[in-house]
Formats: C-alpha cells, sequence, structure tokens
C-alpha cells in the first residue's frame, strides 16, 4: 500500500475495520471448524425425524454442509452454522430464503423444513461442545453453472432475468440484522487496504494498490447517492445450478450466506464478475465483458438501472476482483488447510485487473453507457 493510498482511504469517513468484516478474529480468519458425517445424520434424526443413512460433505467457505440420503431415496441438505457465526446473522440468511420462496416471483431456492419442533433452525452442540444452529432445506437438482460447461447468450440472458427476479423478490424484506457489515461488500473495499501489505508478489501487490486508489477515486464518493436494499450479493456461478435442457436453465438459486443490505449496483457487478473471461492474462481480449453483456441485458429486461449505476458498474466489478485477492489471499495464509476452495477464483483475477488497469477511468466508465 503506497503512502498515498493509504492517505486517501484513512480521509474516507469512519468506515469500518478488518475486525467488522470478519477478517481480524473469528468468521472468515476463523478455521472450518469440521463436524463429521455420523454426527450431521445424527443431528438431522434427532431434530427432524428424517431416516437419514449418509451424508456427503459439500465444499463450503465457513460452515459444515452436507448432502443427506434417507431411506426412501429422498435428498435434503443440511447445514450447521460455524461456531464464530452471529445467531442473528443466521437467522437473517434463514428467514430471507423463506421470503423468497414465498414471495412468488419464480426464483427456485431451497425450501427450508421446519424441525420437529416447528423450528427452521435448532441449536445443536457439537462433539466439542461449541453452540451452533442447524437447517435442513430441500435437495436442489441440477448442475453449478461453473461446472456446466459453455453457455449461449440466451442462456446468460436467464442468469440475468433471474438475479431481476430475485431483486424484486428481496426488495421489500427487513430483518434487525439486514445491514451487518459483510467483508464480501465492495462498498468497504477501502477497509481492506492494509491487507495490501501481506501480499507476497511486488507485482501483484502494485495492481492491488493502483485498483484500490482508481477505486478510491470513481466509486467512493458515489456510494452513498446509490440505491440501496436486501441483496443476495454473491449470484456466482458456484451458487447457481442449472439444467441446459430445461427452457427455464436456472434450476436452484443457493447460498445466502453473503446477503445483506447493500447497493443495487453492487449485487449486479457480482453477477458479471462470475460471466468475464478466466483466461485473459494469457488470452487477452478486447472486451472482458463480452458475456457478461448477455447476463446485463436480460436483467434490464426486469430492472432497471440509472445511468450513474451504470457508469460505476464495470469499476464495481474492478472493486470485487480487488476484494476477491485480498481476501483470499488473507485467509489462505490463516487456513492453509482449505487453500483449494479459497483459492478456486483467485488466480484469473490478476489478468481481469489488468485489462482494468490498462485502460483510462473514463473507458471503464463507458462501458455500459
Amino acid at each position: 500500500m503506497t503512502d498515498a493510498v493509504a492517505r486517501q482511504v484513512e480521509g474516507v469517513g469512519p468506515g469500518v475495520t478488518l475486525g467488522q468484516l470478519g477478517l481480524g478474529s473469528g468468521r472468515l480468519a476463523a478455521a472450518h471448524a469440521v463436524m463429521d458425517e455420523a454426527e450431521a445424520i445424527a443431528v438431522v434424526r434427532a431434530r427432524w425425524s428424517l431416516d437419514a443413512v449418509a451424508a456427503t460433505r459439500l465444499a463450503t467457505e465457513k460452515d459444515d454442509t452436507f448432502r443427506l440420503d434417507t431411506s426412501g431415496g429422498g435428498r435434503f441438505v443440511v447445514k450447521v452454522s460455524h461456531p464464530d457465526e452471529d445467531d442473528d446473522e443466521v437467522a437473517f440468511e434463514t428467514e430471507l430464503m423463506r421470503h423468497v420462496h414465498e414471495s412468488g416471483y419464480g426464483v427456485p431456492v431451497p425450501e427450508l423444513l421446519p424441525s420437529a419442533d416447528g423450528r427452521l433452525l435448532e441449536p445443536v452442540r457439537d462433539g466439542a461442545g461449541r453452540h451452533r444452529l442447524a437447517r435442513v432445506m430441500t435437495y436442489a437438482v441440477g448442475t453449478p453453472l461453473d461446472t456446466a460447461g459453455p453457455t449461449s447468450a440466451p442462456e446468460r440472458e436467464r442468469v440475468g432475468e433471474m438475479l431481476a427476479h430475485l431483486r424484486h423478490a428481496t426488495a421489500d424484506f427487513r430483518h434487525s440484522a439486514d445491514d451487518r457489515v459483510c467483508a464480501w461488500d465492495v462498498r468497504h473495499l477501502p477497509a481492506l487496504h492494509p491487507l495490501v501489505d501481506e501480499v507476497p508478489d511486488a507485482g501483484q501487490r502494485r495492481s492491488l494498490a493502483q485498483g484500490l486508489a482508481r477505486y478510491m477515486d470513481v466509486v467512493v464518493p458515489q456510494l452513498p447517492s446509490l440505491r440501496s436494499q436486501v441483496l443476495h450479493n454473491d449470484f456466482s456461478t458456484s451458487n447457481l445450478l442449472v439444467d441446459h435442457d430445461t427452457a427455464e436453465f436456472i434450476t436452484g438459486v443457493i447460498d445466502f450466506g453473503d446477503a445483506v443490505r447493500t447497493a443495487i449496483a453492487v449485487d449486479v457487478a457480482t453477477a458479471l464478475l462470475n460471466q468475464l473471461p478466466r483466461d485473459v492474462a494469457s488470452r487477452p481480449v478486447p472486451d472482458l465483458f463480452a458475456e457478461a453483456r448477455d447476463v446485463l441485458r436480460g436483467y434490464l429486461r426486469s430492472a432497471d438501472l440509472t445511468e450513474v449505476e451504470l457508469a460505476l458498474l464495470p469499476h464495481l466489478v474492478m472493486g470485487r476482483v480487488v476484494a476477491r485477492a485480498l481476501i483470499t489471499l488473507h485467509r489462505a495464509s490463516l487456513i492453509p488447510g482449505n487453500t483449494t476452495y479459497i483459492l478456486r477464483n483467485t488466480a484469473p483475477g490478476w489478468g481481469q485487473l489488468a485489462w482494468f488497469l490498462d485502460r483510462t477511468p473514463d473507458e471503464i466508465s463507458s462501458t455500459f453507457l
């Protein structure tokens, strides 16, 4: 981090700290607390009266998630929160999922199952005596978009349409924890500036500092004026289940773990980021957003963006690239046992960031105008 960037960051309001973002201790900085398959089955049998006979661990960032197979052939998912997760925040995510499921907007989110006592969340003590919250939901059928192979323009437009439907479904949702501070909300990107100095590669440090400085110049002054509401905030290809053989294409929307009240443009930027080419460092492209434009086209058929939001959108995508590098490199250094999952999307970001920095801020602002 250069002195100039550090001074610029310090001058932006009260801001938030790394600790508030969960990167100082606990949450994203904490090692994954493992619950084994047998324990998960026991919890489901005792609290949900489901005759689970097998549990298969699913890769996650911080909780324990399993696919459950029952003796009758049914499939469900059980998620058990990390011991350091705040109960109110887990309740927020759970209530938001239920709200979307009942909204009537046709967003295919899993349905939450009440326990035998009628609760969507059950407090449990794991084998180490730690307090955690368990929830069970239906198993969403489909292939994760990031492993489903190439997509067509109409399929990418369906992604944008579904994001717009989800925005409408969450527009009227309120919860006491919906304004939580989330590290993956790029409104808080300036708070990540201390992590730049942790990046071991000098060239990567310089690129991240340049990207952060541009974000400070272009985006931060505009943030207070952006429209906000509760949003999914992680409409990534790993959180969308699809079927190429169906007209709907998207068969499931999962993982509300990063949901928060944030800017509408931030939510759209996250979806666009996940449509960028991953090999741009070795195969340069004139338009980084060639496929992402299809997603935006579909989105704008069902929801609006202002001219200011459209101008900031590509800068917010760049901000997410910077945030992803800083957060994942930091977490990988703290939790070496989960580096494959944590760093799975980090490497493509260096070529993407270079594409942004090779162009002037005005050029980037005009991308969608």
